[in-house]
């Protein structure tokens, strides 16, 4: 294995006082579109990863950090590009890989080619120079010879540090809500469709000639080896074809599977708190049905409607004077094929409002046992499910139509207008062939496309009602100007409210009017209001959960614009009330360290422990079989309500934020465990505000 030579690659990689110029130049080769060219340098104590997410948001892109171990390094680089690695400070652009070749960006903006193996030693030898000294000197020590020293002290190194991750290669792709064109071409998406269709046509081409062929051998009875041996050729190729086209579905399904994932997941966590909440769970159930439907069906069935639109083409120019007829029976397809999927949105409409409505009541059961009369409990469900039937009824009507009518009365028709063609006396044998071989390709189509249009009407309706969630993924961002170092020096000014107004609809009364706050670093501040005077949709505005409608909101004496919504809220911890929180179906570190790092380090498991134990939660420590990697169950049900709370406190105190924001956090405790949480968050709070009734 070859030595790492600092010299050869020092040449190549960028300083790190010119990362912003390197992620610029990375993304600009990469074809990304650049939004800022000078991005500078991070700042001292801001951590590297952050700021290159942030710079790349900048740059019309996404930067991904991949976590590779170091036996799969040589694998993984091959692939991982465009992409941005950091070599011990210094940093290499890679523009395009290969099994044995990178293709990297110098800092003279030149393209060079460097082995991967070499790299891939590269980023192994600080960590491997001990150890392979040791090795070396124990395989000379045993005479293993040198021609296998190379491969033995490989598989040796992969045994003692192979599984250890390597956390410093960046991979840059397009944001989930670029335009949906360049998406579906970033995940070759159309490359593969169009490939699909070609390819598709190619294969129909060379079965109606080899049709052609055969059926001219039939009529004319008349059996000659040339044409027999060409017929046979042509079935031969036909193979090839029909294997690439089923590889390119594949291909085509996986594109555009992960593109409509990866949106939706982007459009989840860009809705704002008040769509969530008009949505309701059972709301949220229904798209994530929708979703899984729209993926699975979309493709199978639009990969079927589309080959099969392409075998109707292929039959009208085989049909020649009779086209027009097969151009009537596409036109009344198509007009069944409205009407079905009409009726068939209001059927969807109609089962995913008793979807939610059941999930609501799944939910609510407790209190539908408590609060509501016996004898109402099914009422709105018989109603709902009366016309659930009534509009299944109608669905199953247009479907027969479209399933089972149009193809057959196509093929009566076309062998109809075919019959006078074949009891001439003087028509061509070949010429009869290709028009029964059209008519019989259309019947084919008809069939294929009517079985199919059902999961088209499927994935319409799924676009339909998902839509929203794509469209939230296109929400803008808001990056900021420059990232800094959280810094709260105590006395200074942590954050300024003045004169904030905020109203939930833009034609309601504001909740909020004209509210000014100024707090101190280091100050603690209690929050007292009567219920419903706006105390939590002040802490909202202040965390960044909502944007004030009118006023100033500073935080170090800049705006959200200016520091950005990443950084703000990092620097902001708020533990909404118990109601808005959840716990996660994880362990309990992930719970408690989700907002500090992921996955964590010894350190954080360490400080989370003690947390909890300053919280009084060292019994529940204690009597968990796995501690904090035990699985606290959706939702904690295996917890008590101040258990849960405490749980959201040391959440929000673990996140080591300049201003911690407690919201009805104390309600449920106990007066003795009130005091220790008490104790716990004054003494871990740098700056804090508790918001509580009077």
């Amino acid at each position: 294995m070859p030595d790492f030579q600092v010299p050869d690659f020092q040449a190549l990689t960028w300083p790190a006082s010119r990362l912003g110029e390197a992620l610029s130049a990375l993304a600009k080769q990469a074809g990304f579109e650049s939004n800022a060219r000078d991005l500078g340098a991070p700042e001292s104590g801001y951590a590297l990863e952050s700021w290159i997410e942030w710079g790349a948001k900048r740059l019309g892109c996404e930067a991904h950090l991949l976590e590779i171990s170091f036996r799969d390094l040589e694998d993984e680089l091959s692939a991982a590009y465009p992409a941005l690695l950091d070599l011990q400070g210094f940093f290499l652009l890679v523009l395009a890989g290969g099994q044995r070749k990178l293709r990297v960006l110098t800092p003279a903006l030149e393209v060079v080619r460097i082995s991967v193996r070499d790299l891939a030693g590269a980023i192994r030898e600080p960590l491997e120079r001990s150890p392979r000294q040791q090795f070396e000197k124990v395989l000379n020590e045993v005479g293993v010879p040198r021609a296998k020293q190379a491969r033995t002290l490989r598989l040796l190194m992969d045994d003692q540090s192979g599984g250890r991750p390597f956390r410093g290669c960046w991979i840059l792709r397009p944001p989930p809500g670029e335009s949906t064109f360049r998406s579906l071409r970033e995940a070759n998406s159309i490359q593969h469709g169009a490939a699909l269709i070609v390819t598709h046509l190619a294969q129909y081409l060379v079965w109606l000639a080899s049709w052609a062929i055969l059926g001219s051998l039939s009529l004319t009875g008349h059996l000659d080896r040339g044409w027999l041996a060409a017929w046979a050729l042509l079935l031969v190729t036909f193979i090839p074809f029909q294997i690439l086209t089923t590889r390119l579905q594949g291909s085509f399904a996986i594109g555009l599977g992960g593109w409509l994932k990866r949106r939706l997941l982007a459009g989840a966590l860009r809705l704002k708190p008040e769509e969530m909440r008009h949505s309701g769970i059972g709301g949220f159930l229904g798209q994530a049905l929708e979703a899984a439907s729209l993926e699975s069906l979309a493709i199978s069935g639009g990969i079927a409607g589309m080959l099969a639109a392409i075998e109707l083409v292929l039959a009208m120019f085989l049909l020649g004077r009779f086209a027009p007829v097969l151009l009537v029976w596409c036109a009344l397809a198509v007009l069944i094929a409205y009407r079905f999927t009409r009726h068939f949105e209001r059927w969807t409409t109609a089962r995913m409002e008793i979807t939610e409505d059941l999930v609501e009541s799944m939910v609510g059961h407790r209190t539908r046992l408590v609060q509501q009369c016996r004898a109402d409990w099914h009422t709105a469900e018989d109603v709902a499910l009366d016309r659930y039937m009534q509009v299944s009824r109608r669905l199953d009507n247009f479907g027969v139509w479209l399933v089972a009518a149009i193809p057959r009365s196509w093929l009566l028709a076309g062998l109809a207008c075919l019959a006078p063609s074949i009891l001439a006396p003087r028509s061509s044998s070949s010429q009869m062939a290709i028009l029964l071989g059209g008519v019989l390709l259309a019947y084919t189509a008809f069939r294929k496309l009517s079985s199919s249009f059902a999961d088209i009407s499927i994935a319409a309706v799924a676009w339909k009602r998902i839509r929203p969630l794509l469209k939230a993924a296109e929400q803008p961002e808001i990056l900021g100007e420059s990232p800094v170092a959280a810094q709260a020096v105590p006395g200074q000014k942590l954050m300024e409210a003045d004169r904030i107004t905020f109203r939930y609809r833009s034609t309601g009364n504001p909740a909020l009017r004209a509210c000014s706050l100024s707090i101190q670093a280091g100050e603690r501040i209690l929050l007292e209001g009567p219920s419903g005077g706006g105390k939590t949709t002040f802490a909202s505005l202040l965390s960044g959960m909502r944007q004030p409608e009118s006023g100033l909101l500073l935080m170090n004496g800049v705006d959200q614009h200016t520091l950005g919504e990443v950084e703000w809220r990092h620097r902001i911890a708020a533990a909404p009330q118990f109601h808005e929180n959840y716990i996660l179906t994880e362990t309990l570190a992930f719970n408690l360290l989700m907002g500090r790092r992921w996955p964590a380090t010894g350190a954080d498991m360490e400080e989370a422990e003690t947390v909890c134990r300053e919280l009084a939660l060292g019994d529940l420590l204690d009597r968990m079989p796995s501690g904090l990697l035990q699985m606290v169950g959706e939702g904690g049900w295996q917890l008590s309500h101040g258990e849960r709370s405490r749980i959201y406190i040391a959440r929000a105190l673990l996140q080591e934020a300049n201003l911690v924001i407690l919201d009805e956090s104390f309600a449920a405790l106990d007066p003795e465990n009130l005091q220790k949480a008490l104790e716990c968050v004054l003494r871990r709070a740098s700056t804090l505000m508790v918001i509580a009734h009077p």
